[in-house]
């Protein structure tokens, strides 16, 4: 009997779908790796992007420097002891033995200083150790104990300010040329020891950091090479995520795969964080050697190094000045680290250890010293150099700023102002004031305000102000330019008159003290300041040729040719008065103020140098003639209370400046060499109790007080003879006659007429005497 077929069991679908499903998964999971590893390697070409552009680029972004003028040492130089001590804190010179760069002491009235040495824009000046003597505010017994003999030596200028990028880092680049010995072995030993062995990232130091980081459920442990830090500050934020980490780990493979070694290092050496000044971040060991020791990272000795690399773990938690225990304890562990390694041995490591952390009490430098003076080395710099320039390309620029001038000027702003508030109750009392060379037209100290720090309102630049009677020596140079009609003794009326214009408005000027003294002498007018007679000659002369005079000496803006322009009505910030009055003080000889002398790159190649410009604007003769007034007026006229500051053997020569109700005081004087200009006020353009003799003048005589310079002897021009005259009855006479002066007239102007005294025996008696004791 046949066997019964059994039919075949099929497969169920679902086990004849697993396969089918597995291969799609397969696919599936290929596809997406592929997406994966496309995304990837895009990822990867803009990270490469990111890393090449910033190396091959500009790397980074150094701002420029600005340096106040060298100090010049040499037998014979004027400074006090007290200023040298100032100039070199404020170079950055510590006081110690005087045998180490960068150090002096002082013994009496001898000091030692050993120099950084320089390289400046017209050469280098090397190390020296000097020995010298200030006797009677003078340099004396200069001798070069060590390095190149010289008479005249340069210190290096104290950094005043800066101007900085956008995102406000500050640096000093540095080769790894320039390390100080041991200091690199530090910085690997303490931060990457297997530096120059891995390729980016160190796996070993990675997994021990994920497995904390694991254990903690959050990132609480890195395991950072130096050039992953290095990535970090440059391309990445600070925050602590796995997708940062991911980025850092790739940028930093990347990194390696295109540069050197030696080229990542030297980049991190200068753009690893070290602290905050301000608003300023310390980037860098180079600039962090001179903010927290004031010296150059080459000078560093080992215990120094070895701060600044225990810092980079936390520059605010080690910070020297704040925290000066915990920075002790971390930089002997790095003294130890490298004493472990090898690097060196106990005797040494003791000896580091055993040292102070030799921090300066204050930063060398800091940001911006003087605004105001700042403010006006921007606007020059503005005529030839582009703002992102003058931020990103590491220019030094050398101005023309005298530390010690400065601090006199600041200090006599502050206390006058504090003084004159203390007894007239002025509480809103502002001041201005601006110093030049007298000859060469360099600004050497500029205060915006009697907060000489604050950055803000910076009233020698920006407070346009009408100047008064600081206008009426140009209204007499006018005249005077025209001899055969005027002369310093020529008759003038003071007394009053009115003008009525077209419009039918009404003009009469009066004097300060409402007096009228009828004739008057004209060099009598101008010194006592007297109204009525100045208007009298300006309108005789023409308002158009004082316009044109005062445009010729340094006015740009607009002057209105209204007659009350000849007491002042015309606005100008102190700067542009110092400009004008700069040219009256140099026999009409106009010189462009200047803040700057050079401009290098960043390796000391001259960019600009700004050399002395003359241009004679007004005829030698007559501002020597105004010269004379000035000098009177001082002596006899609204100036005299200067002498109650100043020593009567200092000739100065000047003119007070004042407006209605007190609103605005002036000074504008000079010396032998120094001219200033200061103005005092109120911001609301309030009234005050003060007139220029009284508010601007004890200022200007302050400061000038506070300064060893040399009296005013102004140079007689050709065609200026000197004759002794009666100016009262406008005849020549002897030198011992009644109401006898010797004064200047241009050849051919002086008196014909002649009245001697020789009938008056006595008096040609006194006068003989009084000859004899002179």
């Amino acid at each position: 009997m046949p066997k019964k077929s059994v039919p075949k069991r099929r497969k169920s679908s679902s086990a004849r779908s697993t396969p089918r499903r597995s291969r799609r998964i397969a696919r599936l999971l290929a596809q997406v790796a592929f997406v994966l590893v496309v995304v990837l390697a895009g990822w990867m070409v803009y990270l490469d992007a990111v890393v090449t552009s910033r190396f091959e680029g500009r790397r980074f972004e150094v701002p420029s420097r600005v340096y106040a003028r060298p100090l010049e040492l040499y037998n014979g130089a004027s400074i006090s002891a007290t200023a040298l001590r100032q100039e070199l804190t404020l170079s950055g010179y510590r006081q110690g033995d005087g045998q180490r760069p960068g150090t002096w002491s002082q013994n009496g009235s001898r000091f030692v200083i050993s120099t950084r040495g320089f390289d400046f824009a017209d050469g280098s000046e090397p190390r020296r150790r000097i020995n010298l003597v200030i006797s009677g505010n003078a340099v004396s017994g200069l001798t070069v104990v060590s390095g190149e003999n010289t008479p005249l030596l340069r210190l290096e200028p104290a950094q005043i300010g800066g101007i900085y990028p956008a995102h406000r880092e500050d640096r000093v680049l540095v080769g790894l040329d320039e390390l100080p010995p041991l200091f690199e072995q530090a910085l690997l030993v303490t931060e990457d020891r297997q530096f120059y062995e891995h390729f980016g990232i160190a796996p070993l130091s990675i997994a021990r950091a994920m497995i904390a980081n694991v254990k903690a459920g959050r990132v609480v442990q890195g395991g950072s090479t130096l050039t992953q830090q290095l990535v970090k500050n440059l391309f990445l934020t600070r925050d602590q995520t796995l997708l940062r980490k991911g980025n850092e780990a790739l940028m930093s493979l990347l990194l390696e795969w295109h540069y050197e070694k030696q080229e990542i290092l030297e980049t991190y050496v200068n753009e690893v964080y070290l602290g905050q000044a301000g608003a300023r971040s310390i980037n860098g060991f180079g600039l962090a050697s001179q903010f927290f020791f004031g010296e150059s990272l080459s000078d560093l000795q080992l215990h120094q190094s070895a701060l600044l690399v225990g810092m980079v773990k936390g520059p605010s938690f080690y910070d020297p000045r704040r925290n000066p225990e915990r920075a002790t304890a971390r930089r002997n562990l790095v003294i130890t680290q490298l004493e472990e390694a090898g690097q060196i041995d106990k005797a040494t490591a003791d000896a580091a250890r055993a040292k102070p952390l030799s921090v300066t009490s204050r930063p060398s430098w800091s940001e911006n010293r003087y605004p105001a003076y700042i403010d006006l080395v921007r606007r020059h710099l503005a005529r030839d150099y582009r703002q992102e320039d003058l931020q990103s390309e590491g220019l030094r620029i050398y101005t023309t700023l005298n530390p010690g001038i400065q601090q006199q000027a600041e200090k006599a702003v502050t206390e006058t102002l504090s003084r004159l508030e203390g007894s007239n109750r002025e509480p809103v009392l502002e001041a201005a004031m601006v110093v030049t060379s007298k000859d060469s037209g360099e600004v050497l100290a500029l205060v915006g305000g009697r907060d000489a720090s604050f950055a803000g309102f910076n009233r020698a630049l920006d407070a346009r102000r009408p100047v008064g009677s600081l206008i009426k020596p140009f209204v007499y140079l006018a005249a005077l330019q025209q001899p055969e009609r005027y002369t310093l003794i020529s008759p003038v009326q003071d007394t009053g008159f009115a003008l009525v214009f077209e419009n039918g408005q009404r003009w009469e000027p009066g004097n300060f003290d409402g007096e009228q003294r009828g004739e008057v002498p004209l060099h009598m007018a101008l010194s006592r300041s007297w109204n009525l007679p100045t208007v009298r000659i300006g309108l005789d002369v023409g308002v158009d040729e004082v316009t044109r005079l005062l445009q010729k000496f340094g006015v740009s803006s607009t002057i209105s040719q209204y007659p009350s322009m000849l007491l002042g009505s015309v606005s100008m910030n102190p700067v542009t008065v110092a400009q004008i009055y700069q040219g009256l003080a140099t026999s009409g000889f106009s010189t462009p103020l200047r803040t700057i002398r050079d401009v290098t790159d960043a390796r000391g190649e001259p960019l600009s140098r700004y050399n002395l410009a003359v241009d004679q604007v007004a005829d030698p003769a007559a501002v020597h003639l105004v010269q004379y007034i000035l000098q009177e007026a001082m002596r006899e006229g609204t100036g005299r209370g200067a002498y109650r500051f100043l020593p009567q053997d200092l000739a100065v020569a000047g003119k007070t400046g004042t407006t209605d109700g007190g609103r605005d005081t002036w000074f504008a004087g000079f010396s032998g060499d120094l001219l200033a200009v200061t103005w005092m006020g109120r911001d609301d353009n309030g009234p005050t109790a003060f007139t220029g003799s009284t508010g601007a003048l004890p200022i200007w005589a302050t400061f000038m007080s506070q300064v060893p310079q040399h009296g005013f002897t102004p140079v007689v021009p050709d065609g200026v003879q000197y004759h002794w005259v009666n100016s009262e009855t406008r005849v020549q006479t002897d030198e011992h006659c009644e109401n006898a002066r010797l004064m200047p007239f241009i050849a051919g102007s002086e008196p014909q007429q002649y009245e001697g005294c020789s009938g008056d025996f006595s008096r040609r008696i006194r006068g003989w005497f009084e000859g004899l004791f002179q």
